[in-house]
């Protein structure tokens, strides 16, 4: 990077924490430290509940996926809007009403101790996991940057947001995350508008959009339907983002702390309501748009010369191979005259579409854009080969550098500093709230529940500190154990969300709408549930979406049947 770029990333980051550390002060206890003293207006609840979600994966990642997959990613969204208004019918009044600190406190109001604790530990081991793939993904800029060693910059950005989240606890994180927006859509609105004008004078933005289109990348709604049945390992179509991100969406926001706790710091129902819902209603907009991004750079390089991989660290191990450097040379040159063959047929694409109608040459220009995309295809995959390879032991997904290395090759001194930096921001948002909500739930459903120490309000609160410490040096581990997932990093999120999200939210919908069913039979059932959804992920190609609704169906039926069979017969001896 230039030094104009390095004085736009340090100023941004440096604005942000003095910001941060100056919006913490609060009241020095647990409900300063994770409910922000219920203090919050509506919109920043809605900007915290974003910034929770939308972590540096969203911005790193998504693009990419919409490079490589299209735009259905964003169909994965669409059972949003209806999770939102479920929950703040069903959910956030019970929650406001208890004056609960975490969504488990009301399941042992409502079953046993035992329940809340299982219910508590699959929530923080899932969130553990994937807050730590979050804090690989700013890794991966400091490790592309720099060369550093992955594990060496997972402990350095680790090591920065710990120190971030401890400080400041849940009020630093909401109104932090008030600025950081602002900035992430202004600079991502900059980087879409100049990857249309860096564009083939001759060509638009409706010019851009066609080429994509044509070849596949605008695949906004998909049926999920092959060889005339449905196909259940499509990741995402129309059914799977309704039905099961319905299920997905309504157990992350109603039931996730990570996310319960950023609307429990609403200073009314109403206001924690009204964020909820503006949330329902903005996500799936932000979404497209930032997908749409990644359209328009997959669009740039039908123009312009693209690489062959786009991770450059895994490259470097390639050129400097004994076995793959002569290969890959050939393949280089190969991949280049294709690109450039490819080049000349979207030009002329471009042309006959804003030219006379002349639907035959048309059509045989498709095909030719169509043939040769995919004989680019062929030799990157035949490059991912080389790098999965035991000699190399790479990483072979290169999904999530696709746009690091647009931004980093192609945009202006200074916005280079600023997009880094809005990558940056983000992972800050959303691991400091997850950070925050792991401490919450560890502090609040384990230790005090489990303990008999009695403390003090102010030993309290330092012990939450310890705990986000702790949970920040967990995710660390795990960010070192990210590398080669074989999955962009915003699937690889949501996999692990949906491994355990079932469960979870069967249990909530049990304690809320089957009075009859019994706490034994309802925690029996957890794990039944939960053993059900890890098989399914281990011996299936079912689409993770589904293990939503699996897992929570079998958990409520096999509930209902436990309370009136087994279990009731017990209770009548």
């Amino acid at each position: 990077m230039s030094s104009i770029d390095w004085i736009v990333l340090v100023l941004t980051l440096s604005v942000i924490i003095v910001y941060g550390l100056y919006r913490s002060r609060t009241t020095k206890d647990l409900d300063g430290y994770f409910r922000s003293n219920q203090s919050m207006p509506w919109f920043l609840v809605l900007l915290s509940i974003m910034g929770t979600q939308a972590s540096a994966i969203t911005f790193l990642s998504a693009p990419g996926q919409a490079y490589t997959d299209g735009m259905r990613f964003v169909q994965y969204y669409f059972g949003l809007p209806l999770a939102m208004i479920v929950i703040c019918i069903a959910f956030v009044p019970v929650f406001k009403k208890l004056n609960v600190y975490t969504a488990y406190e009301f399941l042992e109001n409502r079953f046993d101790l035992r329940t809340r604790t299982l219910t508590s530990i699959l929530f923080l081991i899932s969130r553990g996991l994937s807050t730590g793939i979050s804090v690989f993904a700013p890794s991966i800029i400091l490790s592309s940057l720099f060369g550093w060693n992955i594990y060496f910059t997972n402990v350095v950005m680790g090591g920065m947001l710990i120190i971030y989240t401890v400080s400041g606890g849940a009020r630093a994180v909401a109104y932090t995350q008030q600025l950081q927006f602002i900035i992430i859509f202004i600079g991502m609105f900059l980087a879409g508008y100049l990857v249309i004008q860096m564009l083939p004078d001759s060509v638009g933005f409706v010019d851009a959009l066609h080429v994509s289109g044509k070849l596949g990348k605008l695949n906004v709604i998909t049926t999920g339907m092959k060889d005339g049945s449905f196909d259940w390992s499509d990741k995402y179509n129309i059914w799977s983002g309704l039905i099961g991100g319905f299920f997905l969406a309504l157990s992350y926001f109603g039931t996730d702390q990570s996310q319960v706790g950023r609307y429990l710091t609403a200073k009314s129902l109403k206001e924690s309501r009204v964020g909820l819902l503006m949330n329902g209603l903005v996500k799936i907009p932000m979404q497209f748009l930032i997908l749409l991004i990644g359209v328009l750079v997959f669009c740039f390089y039908s123009f312009f010369q693209a690489p062959v991989f786009f991770n450059s660290v895994e490259m470097k191990k390639l050129e400097k191979s004994a076995i793959y450097s002569d290969s890959l040379q050939v393949l280089k040159q190969d991949f280049n005259q294709l690109n450039l063959q490819k080049q000349a047929a979207v030009a002329h694409y471009v042309q006959l579409n804003n030219g006379a109608e002349n639907t035959s040459e048309m059509d045989a220009q498709i095909l030719e854009m169509r043939r040769l995309d995919a004989a680019s295809n062929v030799l990157r995959k035949k490059v991912k080969t080389w790098i999965d390879s035991p000699s190399i032991k790479g990483d072979s997904n290169d999904t999530n550098y696709i746009f690091l290395r647009f931004v980093i090759d192609f945009l202006p001194k200074g916005l280079v500093g600023l997009l880094i930096a809005i990558i940056f921001l983000a992972a800050w948002g959303s691991i400091a709230a997850a950070l925050n909500s792991l401490a919450s739930s560890s502090i609040i459903d384990l230790h005090k529940r489990h303990s008999s120490v009695q403390l003090t309000k102010d030993q309290e609160y330092r012990l939450s500190r310890w705990y986000t410490f702790g949970w920040g040096v967990f995710c660390i581990a795990v960010a070192c154990f990210a590398y080669n997932l074989g999955n962009s990093l915003i699937e690889v999120v949501n996999i692990l969300g949906s491994i355990f999200y079932g469960p979870i939210l069967g249990i909530f919908l049990c304690a809320f709408w089957m009075k009859s069913c019994s706490a034994k039979a309802v925690f029996w059932s957890a794990l039944l549930s939960q053993t059900v959804v890890i098989i399914l992920f281990k011996t299936t190609s079912i689409s993770f979406l589904w293990y939503n609704v699996i897992g929570c169906l079998i958990l409520m039926l096999a509930a209902w049947i436990l309370s009136h069979s087994i279990f009731k017969k017990l209770n009548n001896l």
